[in-house]
């Protein structure tokens, strides 16, 4: 796993809860993920099921505006594709970031977010990038502080997000990020699995 963004780093550690490790993640004012890179066809596993626990929503956040967005916890999926179909402008925002953080950017990437406002199922796209949709997986304030078990078929949320289908699977990570609202949050995320079959 690799550290994302170059901001006050937001803190993460398995810790052993109700029995079971998890990953805790805990940020003030901090915002960077972990990622796991990968060599996936969604096709074949296309289900994906994870959980996560909150201890609060950010009251402050709104992930259609570039100032307040931020959300406790974030599942992200990164895919692969053909760049050179892309605008130029698209093209010309990999290339700069790529010569700045020495990493290429996916072609497309699927976070699958905590919102306030927003239903679930909705589909926001990133005010920085048309390369990143944020589809609301959990919403509002039921539920704090217990735990969440989602299924979701990647492929049908893809074509919801890009109306296209998704090349192969390059990375999974988690992000909880409060750098934009200034705020504190905990949160935990269980096992996050990719099935064949939907359980």
């Amino acid at each position: 796993m690799i550290l994302l963004r170059q901001k006050k780093q937001t803190r993460y550690q398995l810790v052993s809860k109700e029995n079971r490790t998890v990953l805790h993640a805990s940020a003030e004012k901090a915002s960077s993920g972990l990622i796991l890179r990968t060599q996936i066809d969604p096709h074949r596993n296309p289900w994906l099921q994870w959980e996560w626990k909150i201890s609060d929503v950010l009251e402050e956040a709104d992930n259609t505006a570039r100032a307040t967005e931020d959300s406790p916890v974030r599942v992200i999926l990164a895919f692969d594709g053909d760049k050179e179909n892309l605008p130029f402008s698209e093209q010309v925002l990999f290339e700069s970031a790529k010569m700045l953080t020495g990493h290429d950017f996916p072609y497309a990437t699927l976070m699958y977010i905590w919102e306030n406002k927003a239903p679930v199922g909705s589909v926001i796209r990133s005010p920085h990038t048309g390369r990143v949709r944020m589809l609301v997986a959990s919403q509002g304030t039921a539920g704090i502080g217990k735990w969440h078990t989602l299924t979701r078929n990647i492929i049908e949320d893809f074509e919801k997000a890009y109306g296209e289908k998704p090349g192969k699977l390059i990375g999974i990570g988690v992000l909880t990020d409060t750098d934009n609202t200034g705020d504190t949050v905990e949160a935990w995320y269980g096992d996050i699995r990719l099935l064949e079959h939907y359980q």
